[in-house]
């Protein structure tokens, strides 16, 4: 077993006693318990920062996966790509759900905030479980979902808080991607289900 998925299993536990117990030493232990998988995220993932320790701390009730939607744009044999702001590499729009909205609203919303792109939603290509691809190492235990999406209006990119340009790349040249956002594997996996029109893949 490896620190993270130790970390990961320790934290189910510790916010689960918080959950649910009520006795004031019990919930001394848990905290004392959450304590110490911040130190492991601290001691093994680079892009840590206090805000991961905030979440651990602020986050209430069972531990379920997060869930990022992700938007496959496709013009001819090119892909819509964002560039992101905090590593200056390339991914498709999107990012954690929000609350209230679908994953088909989701994918739109973040399309039109990241690319300046209206699209409008046709369907569900992939539901991927990032244990299972090679990202970078995060606290978040999460679930991707790849939603092919077709573009309506040739819009126009606005700067905004998270991305920095929006373009079209080749699906053989792609650039270099941020790859805690999306793999180079999952971005062919979603472009192979849309080419051949065939069922949905889920890890």
């Amino acid at each position: 077993m490896n620190w993270l998925e130790l970390a990961r299993r320790l934290q189910l536990i510790a916010q689960s006693g918080r959950t649910y117990s009520e006795g004031e030493h019990d919930q001394a232990r848990y905290k004392e318990l959450l304590e110490i998988v911040d130190d492991i995220y601290a001691s093994h993932i680079d892009s840590y920062t206090p805000k991961i320790k905030e979440w651990l701390f602020d986050e209430k009730g069972y531990l379920t996966p997060k869930v990022d939607v992700r938007a496959v744009v496709v013009r001819k044999n090119a892909v819509l790509l964002v560039r992101e702001k905090i590593d200056d590499c390339w991914a498709l729009p999107g990012g954690w759900a929000d609350t209230g909205l679908t994953p088909f609203e989701n994918a739109v919303k973040e399309t039109r905030e990241e690319a300046g792109l209206e699209v409008e939603p046709v369907r569900l290509l992939a539901v991927l479980d990032k244990k299972m691809h090679p990202h970078p190492p995060e606290p978040f235990y999460t679930y991707k979902l790849f939603i092919h999406c077709r573009q309506k209006d040739d819009g126009a990119f606005e700067d905004n808080i998270e991305t920095s340009d929006a373009r079209f790349f080749m699906f053989d040249d792609l650039p270099a991607l941020s790859e805690p956002r999306n793999t180079k594997g999952q971005i062919i996996k979603a472009l192979e289900v849309l080419k051949k029109n065939s069922d949905t893949v889920c890890d």
